[in-house]
């Protein structure tokens, strides 16, 4: 594998495929599967010598090239990776990445402690005003 990332799809239906590409899109629908997990595109763990083996460079430039001329995915950039490393991806164990900071004020202190790496993935950020107060 080339990335390895916490996988999403646990938390709910919409963190699949399907919710960030085209599947009406022939391209999109002929090389994915709209179940395939999504994963946390805010930490990942890259092997570089098997990105540079794969040439995955290659493979993200072909698929922007690509969305130049059609609506391929929606806006941001956790689609372009998912398809970059689509069948490359290992998912870790979730205590590498605790998600949820930032919308989620039940997120176990326990886990947050333990964490790897927090993620404000909400709108919630500490350095704001409208933060969580705990």
């Amino acid at each position: 594998m080339v990335n390895g990332a916490v996988e999403t799809c646990k938390e709910s239906f919409f963190h699949r495929f399907h919710t960030y590409l085209n599947f009406s899109d022939i391209l999109i629908k002929q090389n994915f599967d709209p179940n395939a997990c999504g994963w946390a595109y805010g930490m990942n763990i890259f092997d570089l010598k098997e990105w540079k083996k794969r040439n995955i460079t290659r493979i993200y430039h072909q698929w922007q090239s690509l969305k130049a001329d059609r609506m391929l995915w929606k806006l941001g950039s956790l689609p372009p990776g998912l398809i970059t490393f689509y069948n490359l991806t290992y998912p870790l164990d979730r205590s590498w990445h605790v998600l949820g900071l930032g919308y989620d004020a039940e997120v176990n202190s326990t886990e947050i402690e333990n964490a790897g790496v927090v993620h404000y993935n909400g709108n919630y950020k500490p350095w704001l005003e409208l933060a969580f107060p705990h």
